[in-house]
């Protein structure tokens, strides 16, 4: 448990030995969690690991089939992610929804527009959703040129950092980020990454999603490693190192497998892979 989690107050979130199951596939097995306010949890794993079907879990979209999931210390089961929502839980997609034409105050409200006036007088309140904004993109430390130029001319980053700034504004405690970072440059990841920061000193628990740990390791309290639907380490930032959670993520195993097959097809480069193997702790 990190300082910034007070003692005795429940998880925002917490999931234990939650599995999910489509037919006889199982996509979730015993996953342990715990999110708390102030703190950056990370969950980490490769295609396949099992990371969209959590999002999916903690988001509302599907219900777990075993184990409790529970929200500030209450067992829950979405039916929807309105309900998940209505629970303070916001998720930002990889592939942001978003209208890339409108402009970013547009955006910022779009599915939740604000008006002014009754009747057939009743219509759109222009200035305040483009001065609040405008205001809560500041806070974030965003300091866009103008709130009316279209949302699509800006970075992949800058949109990122948009959407992290109207879940907040709307209310979310917790704040899922699905590879945020997945698709950007390293300037943009950095821009990024600050952002998510900002979000945890305003005291919301976030769910950091992604493959790459150097990402990760630096904004992290927590860290979930998937593989294949389980997990195969959870621990805190004071509990592994970055090369620790480098080699969980990558297996020393299958990195000296590869290396054994490449050197039997005569493949260059084999001995430095496996050399690799060696170092992730897979090899004598």
């Amino acid at each position: 448990m990190t300082a910034r989690h007070e003692a005795g107050r429940p998880s925002l979130v917490e999931l234990t030995g939650v599995g999910k199951r489509y037919g006889n596939v199982i996509a979730l097995r015993d996953i342990t969690l715990q999110v708390n306010a102030g703190e950056i949890t990370c969950v980490l794993g490769d295609n396949g690991a099992g990371k969209s079907t959590l999002i999916k879990i903690i988001a509302g979209l599907h219900r777990h089939d075993e184990g409790v999931f529970r929200v500030d210390g209450r067992e829950v089961a979405f039916g929807s992610p309105r309900e998940a929502l209505e629970h303070g839980i916001a998720t930002v997609y990889q592939d942001l929804a978003v209208v890339p034409l409108m402009p970013v105050w547009r955006n910022f409200f779009l599915g939740s527009e604000k008006r002014k006036g009754s009747g057939p007088l009743k219509r759109l309140d222009i200035g305040f959703m483009r001065g609040t904004a405008k205001e809560e993109l500041l806070g974030m430390g965003i300091d866009l040129r103008d709130v009316d130029q279209p949302i699509g001319t800006l970075s992949g980053g800058e949109r990122q950092c948009v959407a992290i700034a109207r879940a907040v504004y709307f209310g979310a405690k917790i704040l899922i980020l699905d590879e945020p970072t997945a698709a950007l440059g390293v300037k943009q990841a950095g821009v990024v990454l600050r952002y998510v920061v900002q979000a945890r000193e305003r005291g919301l628990g976030v769910v950091f999603i992604s493959h790459n740990p150097h990402h990760a390791y630096p904004v992290g309290d927590r860290f979930l490693i998937l593989k294949r639907g389980r997990s195969i380490g959870y621990h805190t930032k004071d509990e592994i190192t970055l090369d620790e959670l480098t080699a969980q993520m990558a297996g020393g195993a299958e990195l000296d497998q590869l290396a054994h097959e490449l050197e039997s097809a005569g493949v260059k480069g084999a001995p430095e892979l496996r050399e690799e193997a060696r170092d992730l702790g897979a090899s004598d």
